[in-house]
């Protein structure tokens, strides 16, 4: 079986057979990182530019150790060293690197539509590791890994994305990703971090955080993105904590079977306190290691694609 795309830029309209394809081929590569060896010789020969415009410790390591653990050669791009800073146009950028035969590029950008733009301008196979406030398909497949490998396939399970889902790239690729899976997506945060009609995507919506505690089987827990101007959305964090944060004691309350997601970074003592994120509740560190085993999962099956 192989993708029906040569691209991975978002989750909103990727088939349902095309996301099972990439988590059960990341299940093998969970193993491969078991092993005392964890390198396999998949992608020898294949060069790939990790261009990444914005902040990343996470996607952009985790990313790299996919590349590497594939045994392909690997390009990081820093826009603090490139010719950008002397005013050379992205398009001129990206050309140049591609003159260069590289095959494929993982792209992260602040402006959202950055990823599809590359499949006008590129031959490579282009990845989008999160394009503005719109989508960030790698971590929602790492996130559906997590929740199966915990609690079986995700069809009928309740799923409720807390926090900031205004500003979260996170939150639509999930929401896309999990409907096509079968499962029910809500949202709950402060009115002014949901986004305004999103209940037109088929999301319920929870304006008490205890609600979505009690009736969901895994809260994914969102930060506040201070960076991208979400401080402006409540009085202060104390308040966003007293109101939705996600503590030990409500947990015990209302639902102590439930699973907790995060994408990270965490801020702790806002959206989520330090007993639950370092807690029995939590997939956190789960996450990130399956991070690498669904990039490996991409890139080998986008690097092998016939041509």
């Amino acid at each position: 079986m192989s993708l029906s795309s040569k691209h991975l830029l978002g989750l909103r309209n990727t088939p349902r057979e095309d996301i099972e394809l990439i988590i059960d081929t990341a299940k093998t590569f969970r193993e491969v990182l078991e092993r005392p060896i964890k390198k396999v010789p998949t992608l020898t020969g294949k060069t790939i530019v990790n261009l990444f415009f914005e902040n990343s410790t996470r996607t952009r390591i985790s990313f790299e150790l996919a590349q590497k653990r594939l045994s392909a050669d690997t390009i990081n791009f820093s826009i603090s060293t490139s010719s950008t800073k002397k005013g050379e146009t992205f398009k001129d950028t990206v050309k140049n690197i591609e003159a260069m035969k590289i095959d494929m590029i993982v792209v992260r950008h602040q402006s959202a539509g950055v990823p599809d733009f590359l499949t006008r301008i590129s031959n490579a196979n282009i990845i989008n590791a999160g394009d503005g406030r719109h989508e960030h398909p790698t971590q929602a497949l790492l996130d559906f890994f997590s929740i199966e490998e915990k609690l079986g396939k995700l069809s009928g399970k309740n799923v409720c994305i807390v926090g900031d889902v205004s500003h979260s790239r996170v939150a639509l690729s999930n929401i896309f990703g999990l409907q096509t899976l079968g499962a029910n997506v809500s949202v709950c945060g402060p009115a002014t971090m949901i986004p305004r009609n999103i209940e037109k995507l088929g999301v319920k919506i929870y304006q008490k955080v205890e609600d979505a505690i009690r009736e969901n089987d895994v809260l994914n827990v969102l930060r506040i993105q201070l960076e991208r101007e979400a401080g402006g959305a409540i009085p202060n964090v104390n308040e966003y904590h007293k109101y939705f944060g996600i503590t030990r004691e409500r947990l015990e309350k209302y639902n102590p079977e439930i699973v907790i997601l995060h994408p990270g970074p965490i801020n702790r003592g806002v959206e989520i306190t330090s007993e639950v994120a370092d807690g029995p509740y939590q997939l956190i560190l789960e996450q990130v290691t399956n991070g690498v085993a669904i990039r490996m999962a991409i890139l080998y099956l986008l690097g092998t694609l016939p041509n």
